[in-house]
């Protein structure tokens, strides 16, 4: 998987008829700036409101995930944020000029082609993965669904499903590797069963739909008349039912690609997480509402663990060096005590600190037992929040960040030489007229050794 955040290089449209609205829509995905997220603006509507793909905004699952904030909505998201996910791009902003993105011929393939096409661009900011450490596990009993996330330093899914069908059968489908989704997966068209077209008709669904962007399953014995009916109804001069029990609208693509399809909409919809997800993903027989539910539950568990240890991986490039660091804070040795920046968004820093047996306070700070004085893991800490606070003005070389106060600090563990110490800044509101309140903790390993609560301001330069 990819470390860092990415984008694309330029703006790209496609357009198309929505499934269900019917309604023609021109779709633009358009380039965004780090840590933006993925959001949906209705720019045929009244100030141009902007929805982001967040589950805390899903309003409908008949027949596809909908979304809906700030009075706009957006039907059937799914195959379009499955389509981003495969391509591991994390920020873009997709200006759509109807209420149903293009279905198109039902799956993610023409959304790949399309983004393809303009090429994506790394950003300077690392990927801020949601990563399963324990099992997270869902299980509906009234539909027969269950879903599970187990820890994995990567991201995997899995589906079965089964419909009691003599033509589906029970069918598996599997993703190993994020960079197989275009190959294996994003073709994958939606699919339905014979008995449900007239009944989604007449629910005022599908009205895009034209047997040519569906797989149509007939698992039933039909009549002429039926099928004559059903050409009527779809504008087609005649639809035939073929021996492997599908309609004639469509060849299969895959043996089981009704599977890779519903995997292809697990993938979608837990884009509403709003992180890029390491886990393991097992679904049997899931659907809309259960992915969504299962989202939910892993959303609940991701805020449950914001304050954890920040994830350090030393052999991936930091958000920023050493180098860069000395561009915008002042501090220079021995004063100078953060090595680099792992990770760096609106609200959060998180940064290393690699203590060495060299460090010149060792020399005279319990020379016979060496442990790092508190006061310095707070300096630390504090030049950790001061990049934090510096990333809101566009020119921080130019501005000076000074702490006005220090609360509720505890030491917890000593900190000795050989220790990393990732230390971790969060705002605790949003920053007036320069001055900021977070909370800072530090860590060694998973382990907490200090935390405290910080006031700072930022003063521009003279």
């Amino acid at each position: 998987m990819k470390t860092k955040q990415h984008t694309i290089k330029e703006a790209v449209t496609v357009s198309g008829v929505g499934l269900h609205t019917g309604v023609t829509a021109n779709m633009t995905f358009t380039p965004a700036g780090p840590n933006h997220g993925i959001k949906f603006q209705r720019i045929d509507l009244p100030d141009q409101p902007i929805v982001d793909a967040d589950v805390d905004y899903v309003v409908d699952l008949s027949r596809g995930t909908t979304i809906e904030h700030n009075g706009a909505r957006v039907n059937t998201v799914e195959h379009t944020l499955a389509a981003l996910v495969g391509l591991e791009i994390d920020n873009v902003l997709i200006q759509i000029d109807g209420p149903e993105p293009p279905i198109l011929d039902g799956s993610s393939r023409i959304f790949i082609e399309a983004l393809e096409k303009v090429g994506t661009v790394e950003q300077n900011a690392l990927r801020n993965f949601l990563e399963v450490t324990e099992s997270v596990m869902y299980r509906d009993p009234d539909r027969d669904v269950e879903i599970a996330a187990l820890p994995l330093d990567d991201f995997r899914v899995t589906v079965m499903v089964d419909y009691n069908s003599p033509v589906l059968g029970s069918q598996h489908a599997s993703l190993n590797n994020i960079q197989d989704f275009k190959k294996d997966i994003s073709s994958s068209r939606t699919f339905c069963f014979l008995h449900e077209l007239e009944m989604l008709y007449k629910n005022n669904l599908i009205r895009g739909g034209d047997l040519n962007n569906a797989i149509v399953v007939v698992d039933r014995v039909v009549k002429d008349e039926e099928l004559d009916y059903l050409a009527g109804l779809f504008n087609k001069p005649k639809v035939e039912v073929k021996k492997e029990g599908i309609l004639n609208n469509v060849e299969l693509r895959h043996r089981n690609e009704p599977a890779r399809h519903k995997l292809l909409d697990v993938v979608g919809d837990l884009a509403l997480v709003g992180r890029p997800i390491k886990a393991q993903i097992l679904a049997a027989r899931p659907g809309h509402a259960a992915n969504v539910a299962f989202a939910k539950k892993l959303k609940k568990a991701m805020l449950n663990t914001k304050s954890s240890a920040p994830y350090y991986d030393p052999t991936v490039e930091p958000v920023m060096d050493i180098n860069q660091i000395m561009q915008i804070l002042p501090h220079r040795y021995p004063f100078l005590l953060i090595d680099k920046i792992i990770h760096l968004d609106e609200t959060m820093v998180a940064g290393i600190k690699n203590v060495t047996m060299n460090e010149p306070f060792f020399t005279g700070h319990f020379p016979g037992n060496p442990v790092m004085p508190g006061v310095l893991q707070i300096e630390a800490m504090a030049q950790i929040g001061g990049i934090l606070v510096l990333n809101t003005v566009p020119d921080p070389e130019n501005y000076t960040p000074y702490f006005l106060g220090i609360d509720k600090c505890k030491f917890r563990k000593m900190v000795i030489p050989g220790d990393t110490i990732k230390f971790k800044c969060e705002l605790t509101s949003p920053i007036k007229r320069g001055i900021a309140q977070m909370n800072g903790y530090a860590y060694v390993g998973n382990t907490l050794v200090c935390e405290a609560s910080m006031t700072a301001r930022i003063v521009k330069n003279q």
